[in-house]
Order: structure tokens, then sequence, then C-alpha cells
């Protein structure tokens, strides 16, 4: 199949829509459902991404996408109880390497990967299906199915689940083109290969740079390659945990990002896991309320009348003392941006989410006041010498 005819671009009115290829076949199948524009470029955008992430680390590895950004991406170490409860998948016994970082991809950032697209850089199994089945999702791209897992897919969303396989021997020519306005921009792949090679000039005081920190910063970076810029991505123990995506200013990618990891952080408080929910609550109802009760609302859903719907017992306030005394046990978080740092007020954030270690490119004029910021708490700092910029 050369191409493929899509019931409409990124918004219904913008007709007629197609993928195709310019010369040989597409290198995919659309197994079931009828994935759209948007979709698509969830999907492939998502396939480079685990891709890399298997051949950088060794490990399965699986993105949750949402417009054309990553809301997630981990790779299969395992999980600690802690983990698959806050992910909830306490349940579901032993978990395959692939199904790990598919916990690992949807459960850091629950809220935003609400409708996600997922990307699996090996062969769907059944224990990775039932991850997905039984979230929101609008649809999976990966290498291959098992025949359980296939027929588990097929029975989400009344049979709709958009399920696509792509040839693991598929490789893009090295020339890529895009259009804007009618004018086509022409530019080299992106190839550029992210490994611990790039954490070579510590600039630093502190240049003890482990080989899980390592691993992390290779997440890091290998999720800025396709997250939409400016960007900034916090990772730790094998998963990205907080991205700021498209944002102007760096500064604010980095605050996004830091707000993202410290709510993975406060999910794993005591008062949180222990919240007793009503019997039958939806997902997303649970999830919503989670996010609202760690916040700065919530009484929204403390306030009598509300709470009796979401909770069995009403819970106590998780105070901002609690909350920030919590955050203090937050340690060893590396973190990567798509860019130069331009100013240690960028620093002074992620050290506020427990970050230990830091790639960026360098290159600004005030490199010097980067360095002393991440000197002052004692952080490693690897200046990588590239650019991520992705659009």
């Amino acid at each position: 199949m050369k191409e493929l005819e899509l019931k409409y671009g990124c918004n219904p009115n913008q007709k007629p829509s197609k993928i195709f290829m310019e010369q040989g076949e597409l290198p995919l199948t659309v197994l079931n459902g009828k994935p759209g524009y948007i979709n698509f470029m969830d999907a492939l955008n998502g396939i480079q991404l685990v891709r890399e992430l298997k051949a950088a680390t060794g490990l399965p590895a699986a993105a949750s996408f949402k417009h054309v950004s990553p809301a997630g991406a981990g790779v299969g170490e395992p999980l600690s109880d802690t983990l698959k409860k806050i992910y909830f998948v306490d349940d579901l016994g032993e978990l395959s390497p692939l199904a790990a970082a598919y916990a690992r991809a949807r459960g850091a950032d629950r809220m935003s990967s609400y409708g996600d697209f997922v990307s699996l850089s090996d062969v769907c199994d059944e224990i990775t299906a039932k991850i997905i089945v039984r979230e929101v999702s609008d649809g999976v791209i990966a290498p291959g199915y098992t025949e359980e897992a296939l027929a588990l897919l097929k029975t989400k969303r009344k049979g709709n689940y958009n399920i696509i396989a792509i040839d693991p021997a598929y490789k893009p020519a090295p020339i890529e083109h895009k259009q804007i306005f009618g004018i086509t921009f022409e530019q080299g792949r992106n190839e550029l290969k992210i490994d611990d090679t790039l954490f070579g000039e510590i600039v630093s005081k502190n240049k003890d740079l482990p080989e899980k920190a390592k691993r992390d910063l290779i997440i890091a970076l290998i999720t800025l390659k396709y997250t939409q810029s400016n960007s900034v991505c916090y990772a730790v123990d094998g998963q990205a945990i907080g991205i700021g995506a498209g944002q102007q200013s760096r500064v604010h990618c980095t605050r996004l990002a830091g707000n993202k990891a410290d709510n993975w952080f406060l999910r794993q408080a005591p008062q949180v896991m222990a919240l007793e929910f009503v019997d039958d609550i939806p997902r997303p109802n649970r999830d919503n309320a989670i996010d609202v009760y760690i916040g700065d609302e919530y009484e929204d859903v403390l306030q009598d009348g509300v709470w009796q719907h979401i909770f069995k017992t009403k819970p106590a306030v998780f105070t901002k003392e609690e909350k920030k005394a919590w955050l203090t046990q937050m340690n060893h978080i590396a973190i990567g941006s798509d860019a130069f740092f331009p100013f240690g007020d960028n620093i002074e954030r992620a050290k506020k989410s427990g970050v230990k270690y830091i790639a960026e490119p360098g290159g600004s004029i005030r490199d010097d006041n980067v360095i002393a910021t991440c000197d002052k708490y004692d952080m490693v700092l690897a200046f990588t010498h590239i650019r991520l910029f992705h659009h």
C-alpha cells in the first residue's frame, strides 16, 4: 500500500487528507480501527522515540503521546511496590519488561496521558495489552502483536481501537520535507545518536555521574528529541517523570516539568496512597481527584456534597507544609534540556524537585552563572554541545 486516505487532517474542515510514500510502500499496516492524521503524527514520532530508547538502553521501551509530544516515556526496569500501586497495576501480577515500560510511560503523568497514543519498541504481549485496554487511549503502534494481545486490543472502544503494526526494519530516507503555507522545507533527518559519550565534559566541581544517572539523562535527552520545543525533561529510575513542552521561555519549561515531577512524587506520599475511593469510581475521575487533592485547589474535592461521591471517608487536608516536607525527600533526579539554560534560575527551580544531574548543550553567555549555581548545590552538570529542537 503506497497511500492511505484519512477522514480529515488536524481539524474536520481540513480535507482531503492522507498519508503516502513518494517512493515505495508504506512501512505500516492498520490492523484495526481508522487512525486519523494526529494519530499517525503521534504514532510515528513515538515509535522513533521508543526505538532509540531501546537501542540506547538495551531495554524494551514505551511512550505515551498526546498532541505530538510525549506525556511519558520509560524503559522496562522492574517496578517497586509503590510504583505498581500509584500506576494502578498492582493487581496484574508479574509484569513483563515491556508492560513495566508502558506502566511507567502511562503512569508518570496520568492527566496528560488521558486519551494517549501508545508506542512500543517490542512486540506487544498480553500483559501489556491488559494495561492498555483498561486505560482511555486512542491507539497503539508496535512492531507486532501476539495473538492474545491483538485479540484483547480489538475488544477496546467497541472494536474500533486503532492498532498499527510497523515494519521494524523500516529506515526512512536521510532527507525529510514538510510544507508550511505552500512552501516546502527540506532538511537532513536528526540522526544524532544519544548515548553516554555525550557526558564526557562535566563542567561542575562534582564529577560523580553514576551509571543509573547516565541512563536517566539518556532517557531525558531522547525524550526531548521528540518533544515540541522549547522543552525540558525530568527523569529518574528509568523513566521521564515531568515533561515541559512547547514553551517560549525555558524557565517556564523547567517550572512546568518540575511541577509535573513534583506531582509524580506527591502521589507516592502516604496521605495520597491511603485515599479510599468509592467503589467503581471511573479511572479518569479518580485520577482527576488525586490531581486536585495534591494541588492548591484541594477544597474542590473535599467540600461537603462532593467528597462523598469520590471517597469512602473524607480525607484530611494534605497541607502545604506536609507537601513541602515530603518533597524534600526527592533526590537524584536527572534533567535534560533541548537547548542551553540561559540563567541560573532554571537550576534554582530544578533544585526544588531534587535534581542532582543535568545535561544541557552549554553555550550561553551566562554559562558561568549556570555552573556556579550548580556548584552551590553540589550538582553534576555535563555540557553535551548538542541541541535537540523538534518542531
